[in-house]
């Protein structure tokens, strides 16, 4: 991709301030272009910490064109000379630091490094204004599967689970550096703009209608969405906070969604309070996409979900989002306990029990080894994040360790794993000495053979 202000690039590794005083000069230097996740190293960036992003942005479905404008509030981790921001394509018009021009470049087909016309002092905050406009990407995971901002016959389908977010804003995208977000987003009239946390206002003019979100609770980048079509928006309660549903008119009835209070209830007397100031759903008609996600506050479906599904991304509210892992290979922290969650829920509804799906699937024979591997604490690389065992073999994790601690310790495990971790990001290794130290137990071969061995387990 062709270098904007080349200067950007060809500037000074560290710049050099002198300051008055015993301390004669002060060191500058870049940030890091990639947070080092092991699967998705360029994810990120390093030299800053995100607490807000304020995204105002434009589409037209017809065109495919987006025009946006970010504002990223942010903490300077160290000295900054220069940092950079995760953003795919577009045209970049204008990039300001602190309200004054900053020299820009583009690196590899991910980066925008961003040069302020003075250095960043660690501990400072600062703000990062960038301008763009363009046809977003569809990005396509190891995998295989799409995300990113996806083009749909009304509109956009927007999911940015593992590298989609910068598809359609800048970014510092790695699922540590949590923020809050601010929306303001125009579209032609008739059509609704879903995004996280709390709707603030609608309001239409000129034949274009701005939606405006507030997301108040840390979200993890890769959480955040703004699909938007044709939908039939029902808001209403459950229990002290609002609920939106939004269905495509093309699909069938959602009268599944009306499980949502009880499904909420549940999860809260298992998990503890529900995270998040709204909840709800988006039922799109998206296909193309072939899955769900647990975007934080309301997650969204490409198609009508059954039951399952719902109880399913609801779950990851608390499991995924509320307590998000800091590397992608911890993935069954969150697919794992959903995927447990669902079974929990069936239980709970006098359906078969948790229990019962754990002896289905182990009666998976040893020599199905596609089945049983990879082990879901080690899916062997970004093109196995979502392989089925990480669902079934890591809820069947989850379920074992039910088996094998009782029902009283097991369920303070999962309860203080959510209050503890509460907005945070986690490890599989905390999650197995909070087990032994709730239990009373020595784990560690349990954990080996469930979560590390490609095999079927046969003893723990």
């Amino acid at each position: 991709m062709a270098v904007r202000r080349k200067q950007a690039l060809l500037a000074a590794s560290a710049l050099v301030l002198v300051t008055a005083g015993p301390a004669a000069a002060v060191t500058f230097s870049p940030g890091a272009s990639g947070a080092g996740d092991p699967y998705f190293p360029q994810g990120g960036n390093g030299g800053y910490d995100v607490a807000h992003y304020s995204l105002t942005l434009g589409y037209e479905p017809g065109s495919k064109q987006l025009t946006g404008t970010a504002v990223i509030t942010a903490t300077a981790t160290q000295n900054l000379s220069r940092f950079d921001l995760d953003l795919r394509g577009f045209t970049i018009s204008d990039v300001q630091v602190n309200g004054s021009t900053a020299a820009f470049g583009r690196s590899g087909d991910q980066e925008l490094v961003v040069t302020p016309s003075s250095g960043l002092r660690a501990g400072g905050t600062f703000t990062v204004s960038v301008t763009y406009s363009g046809t977003p990407q569809v990005v396509t995971d190891p995998d295989g599967s799409i995300e990113g901002w996806v083009p749909t016959a009304d509109g956009a389908f927007v999911v940015g689970e593992p590298q989609g977010s910068p598809s359609w804003y800048p970014v510092n995208d790695n699922p540590q550096d949590k923020a809050t977000f601010d929306f303001a987003v125009t579209v032609p009239d008739g059509l609704t703009v879903m995004a996280n946390g709390v709707l603030v206002s609608s309001r239409s003019t000129g034949g274009r209608t701005t939606w405006v979100w507030r997301e108040s609770d840390p979200m993890a980048p890769y959480l955040a969405t703004a699909t938007l079509g044709r939908f039939n928006l029902t808001v209403s309660q459950v229990g002290s906070i609002p609920s939106y549903v939004a269905v495509d008119p093309t699909l069938p009835s959602g009268n599944v969604f009306r499980k949502i209070p009880q499904i909420v209830q549940f999860y809260e007397s298992i998990y503890g309070p529900y995270p998040f100031d709204a909840v709800g759903s988006v039922a799109d008609n998206a296909p193309e996409v072939g899955y769900s996600l647990e975007t934080q506050t309301k997650p969204v479906y490409d198609r009508m979900p059954d039951e399952t599904t719902v109880a399913h991304e609801l779950s990851h509210m608390w499991l995924g989002d509320s307590v998000t892992l800091r590397q992608w290979p911890d993935i069954w922290l969150h697919e794992g306990f959903a995927t447990w969650s669902e079974w929990i829920w069936s239980e709970h509804n006098g359906q078969k029990s948790a229990q019962g799906y754990f002896d289905t699937l182990y009666n998976t024979p040893a020599s199905k080894t596609s089945f049983w591997t990879p082990p879901p604490g080690d899916p062997g690389g970004a093109a196995h994040l979502f392989d089925g065992t990480i669902y079934d073999r890591g809820a069947m994790t989850v379920q074992a360790l039910r088996q094998t601690v009782g029902d009283d310790a097991f369920f303070r495990i999962m309860r203080t794993w959510v209050r503890d971790n509460r907005y945070g990001n986690v490890t599989t290794a905390q999650f197995i000495a909070l087990a032994e130290r709730v239990s009373g137990m020595d784990l560690e071969h349990f954990f080996d053979v469930w979560l590390y061995q490609p095999q079927k387990p046969t003893s723990w």
